[in-house]
C-alpha cells in the first residue's frame, strides 16, 4: 500500500492558502488539489509549487454540458490538466433542465478527450447526476466510458441526503470512483459544518478499508471546507489540515497491518 496517494486540497486553508504548499511540505503531504477556471491558469499554479516538492493529483475544472461546443471547449482544460501532471479532472455537473441523452453523450464525448490524454474525469458527489449512491450508479451505467468516473465525497452524501450512510453508499459505487474527498460531517442535511475530520460521524476505516480492498489507491484528499460562523485564527487553521491528516495516516497504518 506504498503507493497510497494521500492529498490535500489548497481552499482547506481557508483563509491562509497562501500557507498551503508550505504547510503541507512541512507536515509530509506531497499532492495538492487545485483549481482552475480557464486553461491559462495552469501557469500561475505551477509557478506557485515550483519551490515545493508538492504535485497536483487532481484540479477542479469546468464543465459545459449544455452544448456540443462547451464538450469540445473541455479539451484545453484537459490539456491544461495534463501539463500540471495531474491526472484526474474534477468537475461538477448539473443538468437540469437540458435531455439526459445529451449530457450523457456530452460527457461520453468529454471522456474521450481525457483519455487521449491519460486523464480521468470525477464527477462529484453533487446534485442532480451524483446525489448518492443510487443516482450515481445510474449515471455511470447511462455514460458507460472508462474515464467518466465519480469523485466520492463522504461528506456531501450527508449534506444532501437524509437517512444515507457514506460507507452504504460507496459500495454501491466502488468500481466507478476515481478520487475521493475526505470530508466529516455532523451528519445534518444542508447544514455547512465540516469539522476536522474524525469529529464528525463519518466512518473513515471503513471507507477505507472499501477503497482499499477495491484497489483504489487514491487520490484521497482532504477537503476541509469548515464550520458555518467560526473564525479560525492560522494556528488553528493550520492545526486542523495536520490533525486531519494525522487522522487519516493512522487509518491507513491501520489497514497496513490488518489493525
Amino acid at each position: 500500500m506504498d503507493d497510497i496517494i494521500l492529498a490535500c486540497n489548497v481552499y482547506s486553508y481557508g483563509a491562509y492558502r497562501q500557507r498551503a504548499f508550505e504547510h503541507m511540505q512541512a507536515i509530509g503531504i506531497a499532492y495538492a488539489e487545485v483549481s482552475i477556471g480557464k486553461p491559462e491558469d495552469a501557469e500561475a499554479w505551477l509557478s506557485q509549487v515550483e519551490p515545493y516538492s508538492i504535485r497536483f493529483s487532481s484540479v477542479i475544472c469546468p464543465c459545459d454540458v449544455s452544448s456540443d461546443e462547451g464538450a469540445e471547449a473541455f479539451a484545453g482544460i484537459v490539456q491544461a490538466v495534463r501539463r500540471m501532471g495531474a491526472s484526474i479532472a474534477f468537475v461538477s455537473v448539473h443538468a437540469g433542465e437540458l435531455p439526459l441523452p445529451d449530457v450523457y453523450r456530452r460527457l461520453r464525448r468529454m471522456g474521450d478527450i481525457a483519455q487521449e490524454l491519460g486523464v480521468k474525469v470525477a464527477m462529484e458527489t453533487h446534485p442532480d447526476m451524483v446525489t448518492n449512491g443510487d443516482v450515481a450508479l445510474g449515471t455511470m451505467q447511462a455514460i458507460v466510458h472508462p474515464n467518466v468516473g465519480i469523485n466520492f465525497d463522504t461528506a456531501n452524501i450527508y449534506y444532501y441526503n437524509e437517512g444515507r450512510d457514506a460507507a452504504d453508499e460507496l459500495r454501491k459505487v466502488l468500481p466507478h470512483v476515481f478520487s475521493v474527498h475526505l470530508k466529516d460531517t455532523n451528519g445534518k442535511p444542508r447544514t455547512w459544518y465540516f469539522p476536522t475530520l474524525g469529529q464528525g460521524v463519518v466512518n473513515f476505516p471503513e471507507v477505507f478499508r472499501l477503497l482499499l480492498e477495491h484497489g483504489f489507491r487514491g487520490p484521497f484528499t482532504l477537503e476541509l471546507e469548515g464550520i458555518e460562523g467560526e473564525n479560525l485564527t492560522e494556528e488553528q487553521q493550520l492545526q486542523r489540515v495536520a490533525q486531519s491528516y494525522a487522522h487519516v495516516q493512522a487509518i491507513v497504518e491501520a489497514c497496513k497491518t490488518g489493525r
